[in-house]
């Protein structure tokens, strides 16, 4: 399948730019999620892909194709939207086969492919059914197989669980990544989910007002973000974060009130920094007393404990094991300093070694 590929692209409605000279190369065959806060510019991007969004500067190709001004049904691609668009008087069978039959594609391929769609999708006891007659969860299946048949060379996917209860949600999760391996088509993915993000994506690029943040594999962008704001969107809960100060010795956290060895600050000795450390990576001391348990969440294997400190700011820690905080208790933190990460407390980038 062929990939897509962006250079310099440019989208503005009148005087306002909300896409930014992006450059992206999606591989063949790549499962790619486009992930980031509303007004990212996430969606914007993928209907530019489609051809739904015109693009201002810049060039757009899929494989060896520049699509750029080509028109939507000229591209080779099929979008599977948020709400499901199914027509409410046709069958499952009919909806997934009206675009060929529309097309003047003869009855028996029109069948052949609707059965092989059906066939990887399991919906084959579904067919003769209309959309009212089927789950949330069956209708975006078949909003998928509508655009299996078509046999694109991309599938577009515009925030397609969002209308989804939680336990359907993690089903058709399962359904997308599983039809990914079987059909090994190039997916382009939007999402605020960042959950989405890292349990389907082969590459994540993480957008921020219409400009590219970081892109790499979900571990990578988890394990070594470029700033904070990916280091605070990619990981659920989200990265803690605390003011701080380069001092003789190390980084000095007020917050927790430990100052922390940290070789690869003393080149900014003096300057404030942003210390950001993931729940997981904390471990509650009892016998400390600079910080308050406000709150606690316990889903079984795991508790997360929201705690505060004189200066407010505040931090959520993983607890496993029998022996959890309490509301009200007075607690420390204790943890292993190389799990730091630093941040320029101006301009949020990373501080590596």
């Amino acid at each position: 399948m062929p990939g897509v590929s962006m250079n310099k692209v440019i989208k503005k409605y009148g005087d306002v730019q909300v896409i930014h000279g992006i450059d992206l190369e999606i591989d063949d065959g790549e499962f790619c999620v486009f992930v980031g806060p509303s007004g990212c510019g996430k969606s914007t991007l993928l209907r530019m892909v489609a051809g739904l969004e015109e693009t201002t500067e810049g060039q757009m190709h899929i494989g060896e194709r520049n699509v750029t001004k080509l028109d939507p049904s000229d591209r080779g691609v099929a979008m599977v939207f948020q709400t499901y668009a199914l027509y409410p008087h046709m069958t499952v069978k009919e909806n997934m086969g009206f675009g060929l039959k529309m097309n003047g594609h003869p009855k028996p391929e029109i069948e052949e492919k609707v059965a092989e769609a059906s066939r990887i999708l399991k919906l084959d006891e579904y067919l003769s059914r209309k959309p009212a007659a089927l789950s949330g969860g069956q209708r975006q299946r078949v909003s998928i197989g509508r655009a299996i048949v078509r046999g694109p060379d991309v599938f577009l996917f515009d925030e397609p669980l969002s209308n989804l209860d939680a336990e359907l949600r993690v089903e058709m999760r399962v359904e997308i990544a599983r039809l990914h391996k079987e059909i090994g088509a190039t997916m382009i993915y939007v999402t605020h989910d960042q959950v989405e993000a890292m349990t389907l994506a082969d590459k994540i690029v993480v957008l921020r007002l219409g400009n590219i943040e970081q892109v790499g594999a979900p571990m990578d962008l988890y394990r070594d973000p470029d700033n904070k704001f990916v280091a605070g969107f990619i990981g659920s809960p989200a990265m803690n974060f605390m003011d701080g100060k380069v001092v003789d010795g190390g980084v000095e956290i007020p917050n927790i009130g430990m100052t922390v060895p940290a070789p690869i600050a003393t080149a900014y000795k003096g300057h404030d920094v942003i210390a950001g450390l993931r729940p997981e990576h904390l471990s509650i001391d009892p016998k400390g007393d600079a910080l308050t348990v406000d709150l606690t969440e316990s889903l079984g294997g795991v508790s997360y404990a929201y705690l505060s400190g004189a200066t407010g700011e505040k931090l959520v820690v993983e607890e496993r094991g029998d022996d959890r905080v309490s509301e009200g208790d007075k607690v420390g933190l204790s943890f292993e300093p190389e799990r730091m990460y630093l941040f320029d407390a101006k301009t949020e980038q990373r501080i590596r070694g």
